[in-house]
């Protein structure tokens, strides 16, 4: 079988490919700038956003996995692929979203610039669902890799003021992967359970251990961050607790981030 994947070369992706080689798949990735091919596996030059090379690009896929994401444009990304999708006969669509696309609202300016990722998200689930194609969507909690780098940019400042009253639940992009690869394999299943992480942390403490782990000194000072998406997210809307089946722990990921030198 010859699987596309776009966002081959991300975080997500970067786990998945290998999988699904190992899986004695055909691997094929999209990349926006042209690429010798690798490792047994294909790249192709492609842009979701403008879906230019798109066509190319899925014809003789019988599934496509759609990993390229960002804080907006996540609606039209989607289109451009389902109409290439569906122009060459794709078999099985896989999007992988998050975990509270449907609980958070996004409703007002303040909502749009601090969350607006979850209304992409789930804009873009609407037209995977809608596409005419079989598909599944798996909705994952925040990566660990995300964490760090969010935790990064706020560590720059003398003070880290973090989002009062907000909990995450960290998952290994690892785990998301095998989860991801399983479904590609497997036959079209729509919305799927989530997948999160083993634990759910307050925001401080996770500041506060990419501090230890960073060896610098900062006062964590928690805010409370008005906006009906704030207060849902303070409420768990971005929590599953009780798809707590991730199994690399937030301390078990920073202990390598900061083995491999990777924090500071």
């Amino acid at each position: 079988m010859t699987i596309l994947i776009t966002g081959g070369t991300g975080t997500l992706g970067g786990h998945l490919v290998p999988l699904l080689r190992e899986a004695g798949q055909k691997v094929r990735v999209l990349t926006r700038a042209s690429r010798p091919d690798a490792d047994g596996v294909a790249y192709v030059t492609g842009d979701v956003s403008t879906g230019a090379g798109l066509e190319d690009a899925v014809a003789g896929a019988e599934t496509v996995v759609h990993c390229a994401g960002s804080a907006k444009g996540d609606e039209q990304k989607a289109e451009n692929l389902v109409r290439a999708a569906s122009g060459a006969g794709v078999r099985h669509l896989v999007y992988i979203s998050v975990v509270g696309a449907d609980r958070v609202p996004v409703v007002s300016g303040l909502d749009r610039a601090m969350f607006g990722y979850f209304a992409a998200k789930l804009a873009a689930e609407r037209v995977v669902a809608g596409s005419g194609i079989p598909w599944t969507t798996l909705r994952a909690t925040q990566f660990h890799d995300w964490i760090v780098t969010t935790m990064g940019m706020m560590a720059k400042l003398p003070v880290m003021t973090t989002w009062g009253g907000v909990r995450f639940q960290p998952v290994d992009a690892g785990d998301v992967a095998e989860r991801l690869a399983e479904l590609a394999l497997g036959e079209p299943a729509g919305l799927v359970p989530d997948i999160a992480g083993p634990r759910v942390y307050a925001m401080e403490d996770l500041a506060r251990d990419y501090l230890r782990a960073a060896g610098r000194r900062r006062l964590v000072v928690p805010v409370r961050t008005p906006g009906k998406a704030a207060a849902a997210y303070r409420a768990g809307a971005n929590l599953a607790p009780d798809r707590a089946v991730g199994r690399r722990t937030w301390e078990d990921f920073l202990a390598e981030q900061e083995r491999l030198g990777r924090i500071g």
